[in-house]
């Protein structure tokens, strides 16, 4: 019997693969969806020369102040992704950059006002989000706890995967 032969696994095998395959292509849908929504929120407000992901980017940041290891080692992003964006954002005055005075290799970056303004348009469209969901029934504190406490039991299993597979 070969796992990857679907005509011969069993029945409740293939009912999991099906809604673990559906799952997955759930969460990409649902990636491509939040970064349209932020368009097109930007759109509204007519912010044009920032994208989504720099957008989410600065929101992630927040008020902290990060090196661009530590926005990858958090999971945000991929390396040559958070560099360029990061390199662009400071370009466009939405971030600060330093070198930092014990590595001078890494670069902090932190918010500029123009920044937080951006990162003040996202939380503000997630709040609205949050409480249109939760006002029209969509979902309630059990449905997002337990979505939430899923995400983070497959995400624990592909990190465990990645670093103990080899």
């Amino acid at each position: 019997m070969s796992i990857h032969d679907p005509a011969t696994q069993p029945l409740a095998v293939k009912g999991f693969m099906v809604g673990y395959l559906e799952s997955l292509s759930l969460v990409e849908r649902l990636h491509r969806l939040l970064l349209d929504v932020i368009k097109d929120e930007f759109e509204r407000v007519g912010v044009l020369e920032i994208n989504a992901v720099q957008a989410l980017l600065l929101f992630n940041i927040g008020d902290n102040e990060v090196t661009a290891g530590e926005l990858k080692s958090r999971g945000y992003y991929q390396g040559s992704n958070v560099s360029y964006n990061l390199k662009k954002l400071v370009e466009m005055g939405y971030m600060h950059h330093q070198r930092c005075e014990i590595d001078r290799r890494s670069v902090r970056v932190r918010l500029t006002e123009k920044g937080r303004y951006i990162r003040d348009v996202v939380a503000d469209l997630f709040s609205r989000h949050a409480d249109g969901m939760e006002n029209k029934g969509v979902l309630g504190d059990a449905g997002i706890e337990d979505i939430t406490r899923s995400l983070k039991r497959m995400e624990r299993y592909w990190t465990d995967q990645i670093r103990y597979i080899y």
